[in-house]
């Protein structure tokens, strides 16, 4: 399996690239840079400006170091270990966290974990939360937020996180025809300076176009995955026309995968796992983050095994016969 030391043969004196080697939107967003594995692992697929900070591509999601399985299925995580794949992401050089204040189980919160972990945060690092969903205490998900509960959702991120503004905040998107309402309020909270920059998630072109409106939006959260319809590819790709970062979440699970009666991973998948002697999730974050210099994963998991796995992901690097081979699962 690809390690976190590992790096990719290359000519003699050549310092290596990101996999994306896509033609930028701009130089003033496009960071992606010549890196070393050995340097910082998270780095070996590239960076990008994320708002005013310049992230690497590889991040990590908060939601599985809560427990076995999501939110409160399955059994809390041990803590200890929580905190120690937190930090050991950091070691590897992520420095960007997803999470959201609903994603806590029975017996730990993802923010609590974060801040506890964490505080007082790296200077480069971006905690990006997710508001509009949210938990009653016992679990059960409430109504999407209407807009006047947002700057609640807002400040208990801020409590949890420890922190007195947040880096970034996603308004996940029920759906609905408009999210205008929604995300008024929260550009209201950027210029009152609870929030330093805004996203999207879960949403359509035409939310995009909506909000864009409104305020500066810096990155769209959507699901992608290899398997993803043609439609999710245009999305993904107009992104980076615009210079807006994308942001898959599930990139690992996918949506092909899921649609499996037995739950196994596509031929496709894991054949090219195989030649490369790595395993099918390594294979599915190498492809996610080919699609584009702007594609930032956030795989999220709470095994420290696992997590150096997904970041040894950022130095993988498929062939353009590989990517088309995969491009085509369905």
């Amino acid at each position: 399996m690809l390690g976190p030391a590992s790096l990719v043969k290359r000519p003699p004196g050549s310092t290596g690239t990101s996999p994306a080697e896509h033609s930028c939107p701009g130089a003033a967003t496009c960071h992606t840079r010549r890196v070393t594995s050995e340097a910082s692992p998270a780095a070996a697929a590239g960076t990008w400006k994320l708002g005013d900070r310049v992230v690497n591509r590889l991040g990590l999601g908060a939601m599985r170091l809560t427990g076995s399985a999501a939110f409160d299925h399955g059994t809390p995580s041990d803590r200890d270990q929580s905190v120690r794949v937190l930090r050991r992401a950091v070691e590897l050089g992520v420095n960007h966290i997803d999470t959201a204040a609903f994603y806590f189980s029975r017996l730990r919160s993802a923010n609590e974990l974060i801040n506890t972990a964490l505080a007082p945060y790296p200077g480069d690092m971006v905690i990006a939360t997710k508001v509009g969903p949210g938990r009653d205490p016992s679990g059960e998900w409430l109504p999407w937020a209407r807009p006047d509960q947002l700057r609640g959702q807002v400040e208990e991120n801020l409590r949890q996180l420890g922190r007195d503004h947040l880096d970034l905040v996603n308004l996940r998107a029920y759906p609905v025809d408009s999210i205008a309402e929604h995300f008024g309020v929260l550009a209201g909270l950027r210029d009152a300076g609870l929030i330093r920059h805004l996203g999207i998630s879960s949403v359509t072109p035409a939310h995009l176009a909506e909000a864009q409106a409104i305020a500066p939006v810096v990155c769209v959260q959507n699901r992608y995955g290899v398997g993803a319809p043609p439609e999710a590819h245009d999305f993904l790709r107009a992104c980076g026309e615009q210079g807006i970062a994308f942001v898959p979440f599930f990139a690992i699970a996918g949506e092909a995968r899921e649609r499996r009666p037995d739950g196994t991973d596509h031929d496709a998948v894991l054949a090219v796992a195989a030649a490369h002697g790595v395993t099918a999730a390594q294979v599915r974050l190498a492809w996610t983050l080919r699609q584009g210099p702007h594609v930032l994963a956030i795989p999220g998991t709470g095994n420290p095994a696992h997590l150096d796995a997904n970041v040894a992901a950022a130095a993988l690097r498929l062939s353009p016969g590989e990517m088309a081979r995969l491009h085509s699962v369905s």
